[in-house]
């Protein structure tokens, strides 16, 4: 057990400093979320100093550890967001919370928007207003359910939702980050040691071969050897622009052709669409169990998927609902989602819970997603180091033919 010194807001509001004995930081958060008082500071192993008036005080360090970021990622709302929801669930009013919130940031960024919130809720504005000027930070959905939880008064209910979905898609972009990592350094380490290889090392040892007749991997191989030394810079160049160009192109006019490729390459197309069933299962059913009509739920979750292609399917959904058919129909002539998301859907509609089937639909998909992910990771880097061993054993044949064609006494291929 450890001794913590802590600075804490208890349910009133009021200010309170002391200590409290846990296994480790977060047990004594834990401890004091327990006893109604939100930590605002907390420092380990350390006594903490007394004011000349016998108050207790623990040493503030931010200035000490302030990053100086200026970009605020995923994580950084999602640990908001949990902030926000135990805050919240512990009785703390909206404004104090958001204050003790931005207190506990090292992030200059974080600390500039949530003192923008704090300053817009204070003047008047509900919160959902306040987080409406940061539409680059909080996306439409988050907006949304922030302004459900106002409209019914069961913000921390909300904002306990809106954890669970940041959690999810957190989950999903680590995942795919760690499945493209191995993968991504030894395509670069094989392209490094092909360059490496035939710009340099190919060359030196054909050298000693003399005037034999050469075979023709060899021959490509030093024809690509004398053209990557006579025209590397260009060929790099060229890569830049049109690695920038296809860049903006799959954000823009070419996003909706970028997106269809995508789903129909094996594996991958397959891992993607799964992942979107799963948001759409999630989002909407916490957006219809929020009271959000079902057109305004298509239209924020048509942004959640991720994929044009899909979106424009959810656009098709929308316009069907609208004309009256029920939500199962359009789905299931769309083509793009699973049978039993149908189905549910069907059954939610009849029997009056599309929410709660949706959200537990959700778990079901999203299992099958992690499924594909681990599926995508088994496999693809696999595929991979087989491609860059037929071609390393190809470089290998075009150094070695010459030599053995030598030993042989013969010059032609």
């Amino acid at each position: 057990m450890g001794l913590f010194s802590y600075k804490a807001v208890n349910k009133a509001g009021g200010h309170i400093t002391g200590t409290i004995e846990a296994a480790d930081r977060k047990g004594a958060v834990s401890g004091l979320l327990e006893k109604g008082q939100f930590v605002i500071e907390l420092a380990e192993g350390k006594a903490a100093s007394t004011t000349e008036t016998g108050e207790i005080t623990v040493p503030n360090l931010t200035g000490f550890i302030r990053f100086g970021s200026r970009r605020i990622t995923g994580k950084d709302i999602l640990a908001m967001t949990s902030q926000l929801s135990a805050a919240l669930r512990a009785g703390l009013p909206l404004l104090n919370a958001l204050e003790i919130i931005r207190e506990q940031q090292h992030k200059i960024a974080m600390q500039d928007m949530l003192g923008g919130l704090v300053e817009s809720v204070s003047s008047g504005q509900s919160l959902s207003e306040a987080m409406a000027r940061y539409d680059n930070i909080f996306s439409p959905l988050y907006i949304s359910m922030v302004r459900v939880g106002e409209t019914g008064g069961i913000l921390e209910q909300t904002t306990a939702q809106l954890m669970g979905i940041l959690e999810r898609d957190e989950k999903i972009k680590t995942s795919m980050k760690n499945a493209s990592a191995y993968p991504i350094f030894v395509l670069s380490l094989g392209i490094i040691s092909v360059i490496v290889i035939i710009t340099w090392i190919l060359p030196n040892i054909l050298a000693t071969i003399g005037e034999t007749v050469l075979p023709w991997p060899t021959k490509v191989l030093l024809a690509l050897s004398s053209f990557l030394k006579t025209y590397g810079w260009l060929v790099a160049i060229a890569i830049a622009v049109v690695w920038i160009y296809l860049t903006k192109w799959t954000k823009t006019k070419g996003r909706i052709k970028w997106d269809t490729f995508k789903l129909r390459i094996p594996i991958l197309g397959s891992v993607l669409r799964t992942i979107a069933v799963g948001r759409f299962a999630r989002t909407l059913g916490a957006l219809t169990k929020g009271g959000v009509s079902i057109l305004e739920s298509l239209s924020i979750v048509r942004d959640t998927l991720g994929n044009e292609l899909l979106g424009r399917g959810i656009d098709d959904v929308s316009e069907n609902v609208k004309g009256g058919t029920s939500l199962a129909e359009p789905l299931a002539r769309s083509g793009y989602f699973p049978p039993l998301l149908v189905q549910i859907t069907s059954i939610g509609e009849q029997t009056g819970q599309l929410d709660m089937l949706l959200l537990n639909a959700a778990d079901t998909f999203d299992g099958e997603a992690d499924a594909a992910i681990a599926k995508f990771i088994a496999i693809f880097p696999a595929v991979l180091i087989l491609l860059l061993a037929l071609v390393i054993g190809f470089i290998i044949i075009a150094i070695l033919l010459p030599i053995v064609m030598m030993g042989l006494g013969s010059g032609v291929f």
